[in-house]
């Protein structure tokens, strides 16, 4: 086998392993961002409220999380 052939075949071997290597290391380090700061939910809004001094209506609850969504 040639050379050329050879290092190319060996070029595109590291290459396919590191897409893999790559995209299963940064799933893992996704899925220990989401499991250390969760995404905001309606809880956190109300606790967030009742920190401040405010009972929220279930209608402000909504406005916030629909407010919150949109910014995304």
């Amino acid at each position: 086998m040639p050379e050329v052939v050879k290092s190319l075949l060996y070029i595109l071997l590291g290459v396919i392993i590191g897409a893999i290597a790559g995209w299963y290391f940064t799933r893992k380090q996704i899925e220990k961002q989401l499991k250390e700061n969760p995404p905001v939910n309606e809880k956190m809004i109300r606790a967030m409220f009742m920190q401040m001094g405010r009972k929220p209506s279930e209608a402000q609850i909504k406005q916030v999380m629909k407010s919150m969504n949109q910014g995304q």
